[in-house]
């Protein structure tokens, strides 16, 4: 498919002028975390890539060291083990800068489903199996409607609350751009995040 092959060029050629552009930022977002807390620049996990293939994942690091062994895997709204560089670094989406790695790495797209992680392999069944049929991506549609998701989380099983109540609607959302992918609508994507991004509303 052209748009498939296009779409490939321009994850390329997008994520390596961004990372060649944003270098200095990297390097000072680095010494912040160094001089922040302990532990490694980056943060890297076990993701569901395209056809069910298992990936690494790149961010910067915004929870203490180990915060995964002293917790729940999905972060909740004030989670003590986020760092105070970490909140700024999340607030205004700076810790995804490094996934752009995973896309010049041909890992994901800059547009397309959100990778979750493997326990959550199981609820890709039926209909939701063709997701697994594209690159997952920075940033999609279930992306920018649960930007906060984090404060949905906040009480109780946060596993729980979100396997019943978020996770469905991703899926979905997840579906919509598979149903409807192609150029336009990557674009209109693109535009709502960063305007998302810039003004720090909801869509």
């Amino acid at each position: 498919m052209l748009y498939n092959t296009l779409k490939r060029v321009f994850d390329f050629i997008g994520s390596l002028s961004a990372l060649v552009f944003l270098s200095p930022v990297l390097l000072i977002v680095g010494i912040l975390i160094k001089l922040d807390s302990k532990g490694p620049i980056f943060f890297r996990q076990k993701r569901i890539g395209k056809d069910g293939r298992i990936f690494k994942i790149y961010k910067f690091r915004t929870m203490v060291q180990n915060a995964e062994k002293i917790g729940d895997k999905i972060t909740k709204g004030n989670d003590p083990r986020i760092t105070k560089i970490g909140k700024i670094l999340r607030r205004y989406e700076i810790d995804e800068i490094p996934t752009l790695i995973n896309v010049l790495k041909g890992e994901m797209s800059i547009v397309g489903p959100r990778p979750e992680v493997p326990k959550f392999l199981q609820y890709y069944g039926g209909k939701y199996r063709k997701i697994l049929s594209v690159r997952p991506g920075m940033t999609d549609l279930g992306t920018l409607k649960f930007r906060d998701e984090a404060r949905y989380l906040k009480d109780g099983n946060a596993e729980e609350t979100y396997i019943k109540r978020i996770l469905p609607k991703k899926l979905s959302l997840y579906l919509e751009y598979v149903n409807n992918m192609g150029f336009i609508y990557d674009l209109e994507i693109i535009f709502k995040t960063f305007s998302l991004i810039f003004r720090q509303k909801k869509i």
